[in-house]
């Protein structure tokens, strides 16, 4: 089981597109995340966005770097920047993203 939360114990049921960028030594990268009309961004729920939480059997990891995109003054999407500064920071997050696809019927395409 591998869920994303913006608000504590409330899972997102948009699956986000993701695009993963690496450092050429491996030491640091970045996932970008994009939501396209997330339920977090529905009226009732949006005070309770405090960041984005990755949830699975290891634990958490925790970005508070999310930004919400607005179309004439609505909420179209949110969009959370997550950073590994560590190979090992990497390899927890590529071992929650292969839980998350798994749950979720993903797959993962390299450029």
């Amino acid at each position: 089981m591998a869920e994303i939360q913006f608000a504590k114990g409330i899972a997102e049921e948009v699956i986000p597109d993701v695009r993963l960028t690496r450092s050429k030594d491996g030491s640091n990268g970045t996932a970008t995340f994009i939501f396209e009309k997330p339920k977090a961004l529905e009226a009732e729920n949006t005070d309770s966005i405090t960041g984005m939480y990755m949830i699975d059997e290891e634990g958490e990891l925790v970005t508070r770097e999310v930004k919400a995109k607005f179309i004439n003054g609505q909420p179209a999407a949110l969009e959370a920047l997550y950073v590994m500064k560590s190979v090992e920071a990497w390899d927890r997050f590529m071992r929650f993203m292969d839980r998350y696809a798994e749950s979720n019927d993903l797959g993962f395409t390299k450029s």
